[in-house]
């Protein structure tokens, strides 16, 4: 499972969600619109978009921020 980290030019930098290594994509690789954030997954050399496993990071995400936010 990857996340998108930045989008410079042509060039997509990803990072493996359990090894936190780095890879680059070409932009034109990814099938589907793309942006910071975007989390996909390689089966048979195909990128395939995670939408459900990205929605509820983000929502868990929200949830932390909102947490630390009443701590302030």
């Amino acid at each position: 499972m990857y996340a998108i980290d930045q989008i410079e030019n042509d060039i997509v930098i990803a990072e493996n969600l359990k090894t936190k290594e780095k890879k680059e994509f070409k932009k034109s690789d990814f099938p589907f619109p793309i942006k910071e954030g975007t989390m996909f997954s390689i089966h048979n050399q195909t990128i395939q978009k995670e939408e459900t496993i990205e929605q509820e990071r983000r929502r868990t995400l929200r949830e932390k921020m909102e947490r630390l936010k009443r701590y302030e």
